[in-house]
């Protein structure tokens, strides 16, 4: 039995993961606790943050797991780079630093700042990361895995088949042509930023209509048995990765949007922008789809399992579960880079004789809130703060009287999703109060929706749709039902679609009460639930950030486990 802590690092989200004895005991993106959003940094934080939580030292682990293989990737950077001279020749000095700083040497890194031999830090490729990070936590035995993302090491989109413990590759497309770097390049060109615009690019396209098919025809298409090709002329992913697109896709879609300028949809060019997104939503799912059936044939699994950045696209995800051919289809909470530090943990546990875990139950992987933290504090800034008997009671009187409510409950979550822990919760039927949220607390842009959550057992009465594998942890969409759109009103998107989170006592128990206590007082048992954060900030984490939050922001009411602050009318 042994005691590994994963770990990703190096290029976006950040996080640290802990597997003990065969259990997943804690995740943590380093973002959570650095307040740096999507912080890439060498994730030290998290790590001692999920070795104090379980009440282990350094010393105690049998190994540091790293997500990927820094020699490879050196390998491909340098190999592209000088393959497509002089073209890269802006990029090369950066990404040749890059690479040959703190990346190179992130393995002497992670046993330096945790006090642990070198002997112990062990790597494993970045897709069988990802590719184990769902397989090992999945409900499923036997399933097929599909990993797509921007690029590992070489390889952009990879299938697997999964059978137990064991996962063997089967198919990959490789570097510069993938398609998680397809959509950042379209993110970018419609003026928002990478790595972060990727949701409202999804949330704008059900504004358009796939009009442009033709001009995607050129910039990407299906060479056949499931794989695809880009164009490459209209993609800058290997000589301006700022950037992320070329001349040639201006050229076949007119200028980008200016970024930050405020969307109107009665301009013509941001009615066009809105097509280009719905085109590029259009093609990614019929790619996907292609590439799903393709692993179904190679597996002839009758289960599917989904990773890295592109999984988190829950448009997609629907139709794949609609449409793939297959019974099942999970995808894990963290799907991005953070979810490669638990599967780099996991693998490394299989290696030293661990048992496969048991099937995740909750996102709720992160630190308590403390909530005499939050007393003191509180108390020290003169906030009128108060204890609750029944907070769940409480939170749900404010709900059903239109009030916002910031809810700090249990342990944070893992991955990009607020699931009832660290959440914004208010009622779902006004479509007031999703423009006041957007407008006045999270600051967002008009178009991009917000999402139900609502008891498992009542789905059906809401949605054409009943819980799944992926509804859990928000990883999907569907569709609300037409005798239910008008009391959903601030979670129905203009597609008719909403992305479902199905709440169970054992998954999310603060979110559950809430929710059975509407039931309780005659309401529908369904909220708005988004996360705990402002434009530009991480979710919230501890108790000073709840605080921070509330000193900031608009909303009526903040719940720190059973503590309740109150604005004065």
């Amino acid at each position: 039995m042994a005691r590994v802590l994963g770990i990703s690092a190096h290029y976006h989200d950040a996080a640290a993961a802990l597997v003990v004895d065969g259990e997943v005991v804690a995740a943590i993106q380093e973002e959570r606790l650095s307040r740096i959003k999507h912080d890439p940094g060498l994730p030290l934080a998290a790590a001692f943050a999920c070795l104090q939580h379980a009440g282990l030292r350094p010393g105690d682990l049998d190994a540091v797991a790293f997500y990927e293989e820094p020699f490879a990737k050196l390998e491909r950077v340098l190999v592209h780079l000088l393959r497509h001279l002089p073209r890269t020749w802006r990029a090369f000095p950066r990404a040749l630093a890059g690479q040959l700083g703190s990346k190179i040497w992130v393995l002497d890194h992670l046993s330096e700042g945790l006090g642990v031999a070198r002997d112990r830090v062990v790597r494993f490729d970045h897709h069988r990361s990802h590719a184990a990070s769902a397989l090992l936590v999945s409900p499923y035995e036997r399933a097929a895995v599909l990993v797509v993302d921007g690029v590992g090491e070489a390889h952009a989109t990879t299938i697997w088949d999964g059978r137990g413990y064991d996962l063997r590759l089967l198919a990959s497309v490789d570097f510069p042509h993938s398609l998680g770097l397809l959509y950042a390049g379209l993110t970018a060109y419609l003026g928002f930023t990478v790595n972060e615009g990727e949701y409202k690019v999804m949330g704008l396209a059900a504004w358009g209509q796939p009009r442009l098919r033709e001009q995607f025809a050129r910039i990407v298409r299906l060479t056949g048995d499931g794989a695809y090709e880009l164009d490459l002329a209209c993609f800058a992913h290997m000589s301006d990765a700022d950037l992320g697109f070329g001349p040639a896709l201006e050229r076949l879609l007119g200028p980008r949007r200016p970024p930050g300028r405020p969307w109107d949809f009665e301009r013509e060019d941001d009615r066009h922008y809105a097509d280009v997104a719905a085109t590029l939503q259009a093609v990614l799912e019929d790619i996907l789809l292609a590439l799903a059936r393709k692993a179904r044939a190679l597996t002839g699994a009758d289960h599917l399992c989904l990773a890295g950045g592109v999984a988190l696209n829950a448009l997609a995800n629907a139709r794949l579960q609609a449409e793939a051919g297959f019974a099942r289809v999970f995808v894990q909470p963290a799907a991005g880079d953070a979810g490669g530090a638990l599967g780099a943990a996991l693998l490394a546990a299989r290696e030293r004789g661990d048992p496969r875990p048991a099937p995740l139950r909750t996102a709720a992987l992160g630190l308590p809130v403390d909530a005499d933290r939050a007393r003191d504090v509180a108390g020290e800034l003169g906030l009128p703060v108060r204890r609750v008997d029944e907070p769940a009671a409480a939170v749900a009187r404010l709900v059903a009287a239109g009030k916002i409510v910031a809810h700090a409950r249990g342990r944070f979550e893992w991955g990009p999703r607020a699931l009832g822990q660290r959440s914004l919760l208010a009622c779902p039927r006004d479509p007031a109060t999703r423009e006041r949220m957007n407008r006045l607390i999270k600051e967002r842009e008009p178009f991009r929706p917000f999402a139900p959550a609502v008891l498992s057992e009542r789905t059906g009465d809401f949605f054409a749709a009943g819980p799944d594998d992926m509804t859990p942890f928000m990883t999907t969409t569907a569709r609300v039902r037409d005798d239910a759109r008008e009391r959903l009103g601030a979670v129905t998107h203009r597609d008719g679609t909403a992305r479902l989170q199905t709440v169970e006592a054992a998954r999310a128990p603060e979110l559950h009460a809430v929710l059975t206590e509407l039931a309780a007082l005659g309401h529908d048992p369904v909220v708005l639930n988004t996360s705990l954060n402002g434009a530009g900030e991480p979710i919230v984490a501890g108790a000073e950030d709840a605080l921070a939050f509330w000193l900031r922001h608009g909303v009526d009411a903040l719940v720190v486990e059973d503590l309740l602050i109150e604005r004065s009318p």
